[in-house]
C-alpha cells in the first residue's frame, strides 16, 4: 500500500507531520481529516525501488494525454482545481500521480495553473507554459489546451516517421557489420593458416583483405581507443555553445539531410508561433520563446536579430528573410499575412504546407539512405568474397602448374 507524506494542523491549531499509507490520496485525505487534522497537504512518497523503475521523466505522449484530458474535463464545466484531481486519482504512472498532487497543491494556496507548471520546466516546455498563461488571461485554456495537444501529436507523428524511415537502413547496416565482423574475427583467420601452409603467392584483393584483418586482430585495441577518443571530443566540444554550434551548421549543411532538418525547423517555428500568436502572446515574445523551442544554435542565433529588427519597425517577414534560413515560399507567405493582418492564419498555413514538405524529404531521404547502405555492404560482402573466391582459384591454378 503506498505511503503519503502529511503537513497539517490540529483543531487545536498545533502543526503535525507524518506518513500515512493509504490505498490513494483521496483515502488519505479522508483519514486523515477524521483524525481532526486540517489544513492538509498530503504528498506521495516515493521509494527507490519506485523510483528506478519508473523514473522521474514524463514522456510527450503523455503531456499530450494530460493536455487533451484537462481540455475535456474543462469544456464540461470542471473547474480546473477538481480536473487536476480527477487526473492525479486515475493515473497509473506514479510520476504523473505526483506532478499532479503537486499541481493541485499549488492551485489550492492560489497559485495560478501555468504558475504551477513552472515548476516543471522538463516537462513542459517554455512555449507550452507560455500559451497557458496567455490563455489564462484570455479565459480560452481549454481551447488552448486541446490545441496544445493537437501540436504535440503532429510532433510526434514526425517524428515517428523520421524513426520509421531510418530504422530499416540501420539495421541492414547493422547486420552487413556483424556480418563482415564474424569473417574477419572467425573465418579469415583460419584462411591465413591454409593459404600460409600453401606457400602460394595469393592475389592482391587477398593479400589486402588478409592485411586488413591482419592489422584489426593485432591492433583492435588502437581502433577502439580512437572511436572512444573521437566520442569523448565530440561529447566535450558539444558541451560548449561554440562546439554545438559547429554541430548544427555541419548537420545544415549536409545534402538532402540539412534540407530535412531545415523543414523541420521551420514548420515547428510556424506552428509554436502560430499557436502563441492564436493564445494572444504579444509577438516579440513569442518569437523569444519559439526560437528557444527550435535547440538548434545556428537558428537561435540568426533568429535573436530578428526580434530586435523587429522592434525597429521592421516587421517580421524581412528579418526572417535576410538569415537565409527560411525557404522563399515561407516568408513570402508569412509577408501576405503580415500585409492582410492574418498572421496567425498564414503561419497555420505555412507550417501545413511544410509539414506536407517535411514528409516529401523524408521519403527522398530514406529512398536515398537506403540503396546507399545496402550498396555500400554489398560492396563490402563482395569483395570478401571475390577476395576468398580468387585465392582458392589461384591456388588451384598454381598446384595444377
Amino acid at each position: 500500500m503506498p505511503k503519503f507524506a502529511y503537513v497539517g494542523v490540529t483543531l487545536q491549531g498545533a502543526p503535525t507531520r507524518g506518513i500515512h499509507r493509504a490505498a490513494s490520496r483521496n483515502d488519505a485525505e479522508v483519514a486523515l481529516y477524521d483524525r481532526d487534522l486540517r489544513e492538509l497537504r498530503v504528498t506521495e512518497k516515493k521509494s527507490l525501488l519506485q523510483y528506478e523503475l519508473s523514473g522521474p521523466r514524463i514522456k510527450r505522449e503523455e503531456v499530450m494525454h494530460l493536455s487533451r484530458q484537462i481540455a475535456a474535463f474543462l469544456r464540461a464545466g470542471l473547474p480546473i482545481l477538481d480536473a487536476v484531481h480527477a487526473i492525479g486519482e486515475e493515473s497509473q504512472n506514479s510520476s504523473i500521480r505526483r506532478m499532479m498532487n503537486s499541481i493541485e497543491d499549488g492551485l489550492r494556496t492560489g497559485d495560478r495553473f501555468s504558475d504551477c507548471l513552472d515548476a516543471y520546466p522538463k516537462v513542459f516546455p517554455a512555449f507550452y507554459r507560455g500559451i497557458v498563461r496567455s490563455a489564462e488571461q484570455t479565459g480560452e485554456l481549454d481551447e488552448v489546451l486541446a490545441r496544445l495537444s493537437h501540436y504535440i501529436e503532429r510532433d510526434l507523428v514526425a517524428r515517428r516517421k523520421i524513426k520509421s524511415a531510418a530504422a530499416y537502413p540501420l539495421v541492414v547496416a547493422g547486420m552487413s557489420v556483424v556480418t563482415v565482423g564474424v569473417l574477419a574475427v572467425y573465418v579469415l583467420p583460419k584462411f591465413r593458416e591454409f593459404f600460409s601452409s600453401l606457400d602460394a603467392t595469393l592475389p592482391l584483393p587477398t593479400r589486402m583483405l588478409l592485411g586488413m584483418t591482419g592489422f584489426l586482430q593485432s591492433w583492435w585495441w588502437a581502433v577502439l581507443g580512437g572511436l572512444a577518443v573521437v566520442v569523448l571530443a565530440y561529447v566535450v566540444a558539444t558541451r560548449f555553445e561554440k562546439g554545438r554550434y559547429g554541430r548544427d551548421a555541419v548537420l545544415l549543411r549536409i545534402p538532402v539531410v540539412g534540407e530535412t532538418i531545415r523543414y523541420a525547423l521551420v514548420e515547428r517555428f510556424c506552428r509554436v508561433l502560430g499557436s502563441m500568436v492564436a493564445a494572444g502572446v504579444n509577438l516579440t515574445d513569442a518569437l523569444d520563446v519559439t526560437t528557444d523551442a527550435l535547440r538548434n544554435r545556428v537558428f537561435v542565433r540568426r533568429l535573436g536579430d530578428v526580434t530586435e529588427q523587429m522592434l525597429e519597425g521592421q516587421g517580421i517577414a524581412t528579418p526572417l528573410a535576410r538569415t537565409n534560413l527560411f525557404p522563399g515560399t515561407a516568408t513570402q507567405m508569412l509577408r501576405v499575412g503580415e500585409e492582410t493582418g492574418s498572421l496567425e492564419t498564414q503561419l497555420k498555413v505555412t507550417a501545413d504546407y511544410y509539414e506536407t514538405e517535411l514528409d516529401y524529404k523524408i521519403a527522398k531521404l530514406t529512398a536515398l539512405f537506403e540503396p546507399a547502405v545496402i550498396i555500400l555492404m554489398g560492396l563490402i560482402v563482395g569483395f570478401v568474397a571475390v577476395a576468398l573466391v580468387s585465392a582458392m582459384y589461384g591456388i588451384f591454378n598454381q598446384v595444377d602448374v
